[in-house]
């Protein structure tokens, strides 16, 4: 069976897209409370055997580094995935969240949208949902950088991915990346385009 690190999944309730229905869910993560299968720091992936999975997972987390951070995440992805292997990255998408916030005239603690955790407000996708930092007393839940599509882009063809799907959608930059095109299994399970995304 084809495996998917699940990085900062938080725990398994929280359910993976359709895409990795057949794949078996390894999460990842920081915080032992959630029950991971591997308790890990996102930024120390070199520490785990190189090449032993099919897929990397990360949503709502490569947000909780330091800039300076990223690339060293990043190239733990690429050192734990297989060859052919893929990396599905969601991050909030700051420039759409920018632009909501000024065209219907929000304040920054005004709620932008609501969730299934409660209602998310500006403040919270810029440094992290504040509910869940003061419930938890844990600061690893802040967010310490942020991304539009063109850093991103940049910052994974720095890592080391050579292809990049992006789509945008929900005030989120969604990511298919690779160190090479994908075969065509990925390709059709992700219905992923003929041409690749780029950095400029």
């Amino acid at each position: 069976m084809k495996r998917v690190l699940n990085v900062g999944g938080n725990n398994k309730s929280i359910t993976l897209p359709p895409q990795y229905d057949s794949y078996a869910n390894i999460l990842l993560d920081i915080d032992p409370r959630g029950a991971p299968d591997i308790v890990c720091d996102a930024r120390e992936l070199a520490s785990l055997d190189a090449s032993q999975f099919d897929a990397v997972y990360c949503s709502h987390n490569l947000e909780h580094y330091y800039r300076h951070e990223v690339p060293r995440v990043l190239r733990g992805f690429l050192h734990v995935l297989k060859e052919n292997g893929f990396a599905h990255i969601r991050v909030p998408d700051i420039n759409a969240v920018m632009r909501t916030t000024i065209e219907q005239g929000l304040d920054i603690d005004d709620v932008l949208y609501q969730s299934s955790v409660g209602p998310i407000m500006v403040v919270d996708v810029l440094y992290g949902h504040s509910v869940e930092i003061e419930r938890s007393g844990q600061d690893f839940f802040a967010h310490k950088t942020g991304f539009t599509q063109k850093s991103l882009l940049k910052a994974l063809n720095v890592a080391g991915f050579s292809k990049v799907y992006c789509t945008l959608g929900n005030l989120e930059i969604n990511v298919i990346a690779l160190a090479d095109a994908p075969d065509p299994a990925v390709r059709a399970l992700f219905k992923l385009p003929d041409d690749q995304a780029s950095a400029p």
